[in-house]
């Protein structure tokens, strides 16, 4: 007689492939609807941990953050209808930047639906932008089948998987004889670069007179070899906002980004381009911020991305790191040119004029003190949530990052909000790591109850919130953009060291030059979660968008005026420095 196959209930039939595929750990919320899978989480919770975040936002940035910082995929739940709705946001976040994420979405039990029943709600549709894969289970038998399906979804498409559960199926007792593909799953393979191609760009380099480096996300195995690019070729290197940290930001020829976010340096050399070894990117900023005549050579994966965001003039279907060492074994090294002279003595100037200011004791405080003491006490391999806001300008400027070091903030999506749950699924993604989130006011405040699930699991994160009692980014661009009167973007002051006590959360307020150094010291001694409240300056940070600084074509006026404002009498304008370079003076 034929042995009789073992049984097991869906829900935990689910939750076995998805451990298949290396998850340990789900981000959510439990509700009435999800009591199927939560019993599921009871009987696995020896291979399964369930993380209780305090909205399922959080939950889905959590998951969100976490794909993007360890390449995996990352699963977060909720309950049906307003758990259901909730998540949106974060798996919103996921999409635009292109992270495997597994949303597991309770629905209402079958016989229950489409009859206007409690918190049924129709919600295949409201998923059906944010996903790559969107299904609902119609049999418990087909369940782990379909999540084993959603995770290759999510992953070949580097995108969101929804599957819908209705809450009957998941206590069904079904045959435990499922084999998921985990097994299956490799690395893609990506063709070789053109010989041609890579010799054509070797071509269009060399005839160049001010040829740079923009790079994104798709470079971010290829640090090596974008210096060895930069060297032999003698290339400033600029990158997109989420792409720093490939290159460490010490390095002398890496230029910061471009745009808003960016340093002056970097904003200068989009616009006297002549040529762009565009790799790995996709921003949609880019069109603004780049001499529109400047030639381009562009190196992607994906066929899709080739001459989408500025007309190119080489496209190289490869990966970068393939492509970038293909260029670096070709040619001679070019001596530097006035241009590369120019930009590196620019940015030095630029970090030096930045450094000046790491002692200054005005109150309410500057930023780069207090990012002084952030590169000071942050580990070699620390990791950091980013929020939204004046937060990403400063960290862009004055956050040191090592190449050992990881960051994510919300990218193309750009949510406030993001910080936070950030540094939750960092810590639980890297409990042995140190773990910081930097914040606005504004973004704090927006998911700051998950200071309680930091306490709940003592998570050791140091979380900064920078107050400075409004919507910096929006009230900038209300300024320097359209010129309005401030309207919406003022914060109430208020006291987060005394929130985050109420919370289980040590909490400390820096307010002057002379706090900085032991709130730190504390704050990284501390056996758990802590919060710093920094009472930060209301001035904003100095804009490049509308930068005025070169009297060569500039209003003399506007000049004295932005150069009063920013304290910048020690900046040059890029013109100042390659007609130094040309002159032989650099």
């Amino acid at each position: 007689m034929a042995e009789a196959v073992k049984t097991i209930k869906a829900a935990d039939a689910a939750l076995k492939v998805i451990e298949d595929w290396g998850v340990d750990h789900i981000f959510g919320y439990p509700g009435g609807s999800f009591d199927d899978v939560m019993n599921a989480l009871y009987d696995r919770k020896d291979t399964m941990k369930f993380v209780q975040v305090r909205h399922e936002e959080a939950g889905a940035l959590a998951a969100a953050a976490e794909s993007k910082l360890t390449g995996k995929l990352a699963v977060t739940m909720g309950s049906a209808g307003p758990g259901a709705v909730h998540l949106l946001n974060g798996l919103y976040d996921a999409k635009h930047d292109h992270t495997p994420v597994l949303a597991l979405v309770a629905q209402v039990p079958q016989a229950r639906m489409n009859i206007d029943f409690f918190q049924a709600i129709d919600e295949g549709p409201i998923f059906d932008d944010v996903a790559v894969f969107n299904r609902t289970a119609t049999t418990a038998e087909g369940l782990p089948r379909l999540i084993d399906t959603a995770i290759r979804q999510a992953y070949k498409y580097n995108g969101v998987s929804v599957v819908i559960i209705p809450k009957n199926l998941g206590w069904t007792e079904i045959k435990d004889n499922f084999i998921s593909t985990a097994k299956n799953h490799l690395a893609p393979l990506y063709p070789q670069p053109d010989p041609v191609a890579i010799d054509k760009a070797v071509e269009l380099i060399k005839a160049a007179k001010k040829p740079i480096v923009y790079f994104g996300v798709g470079a971010k195995k290829a640090g090596a070899e974008l210096k060895a690019v930069s060297e032999k070729f003698k290339l400033p290197l600029v990158s997109t906002v989420i792409a720093k940290g490939i290159v460490e930001d010490t390095y002398p020829a890496y230029m910061g980004s471009t745009g808003r976010p960016a340093g002056k340096s970097g904003t200068e050399l989009g616009f006297n381009t002549d040529l762009i070894l565009w790799v790995g990117n996709d921003s949609p900023f880019s069109i603004f911020l780049f001499n529109p005549r400047a030639k381009v050579i562009q190196i992607d994966t994906d066929n899709e991305k080739l001459g989408k965001r500025h007309n190119i003039d080489l496209p190289i279907l490869a990966d970068a790191k393939t492509a970038l060492a293909a260029l670096v074994a070709k040619g001679d090294e070019l001596e530097p040119t006035p241009f590369y002279r120019a930009s590196l003595a620019n940015h030095k100037d630029e970090r030096a004029w930045q450094a000046s200011f790491e002692n200054d004791k005005s109150e309410p405080l500057r930023p780069e003190p207090v990012f002084a003491a952030i590169n000071k006490y942050a580990d070699d391999d620390a990791v950091f949530g980013i929020d939204v806001g004046n937060v990403n300008i400063n960290v862009m400027r004055l956050l040191d990052l090592k190449t050992t070091q990881k960051w994510t903030t919300s990218g193309q999506y750009a949510t406030m909000g993001y910080g936070l749950p950030a540094a939750v699924g960092a810590k639980v993604a890297f409990p042995d790591r140190q773990v910081f989130s930097l914040s606005g006011d504004g973004g704090f405040a927006m998911m700051s109850q998950e200071l309680l699930t930091a306490a709940k699991y003592n998570l050791k994160t140091i979380n900064i919130v920078f107050s400075n009692e409004t919507l910096g980014f929006i009230e900038a661009e209300q300024r320097d953009d359209t010129h309005q009167p401030l309207s919406g973007v003022d914060l109430p002051d208020n006291d987060w060291a005394k929130v985050a006590e109420g919370m289980n959360v040590k909490g400390y307020t820096i307010r002057t030059f002379d706090d900085i150094d032991k709130v730190f010291k504390a704050a990284v001694a501390a056996d758990g979660p802590v919060l710093i409240d920094v009472k930060l300056t209301h001035e904003m940070p100095m804009t490049t968008q509308h930068m005025f600084i070169d009297p060569a074509w500039q209003d003399a006026d506007k000049i004295k005026e932005f150069v009063t404002k920013y304290q910048a009498e020690d900046l040059k304008p890029f013109s100042a420095y390659l007609k130094d370079a040309e002159a032989g003076k650099l």
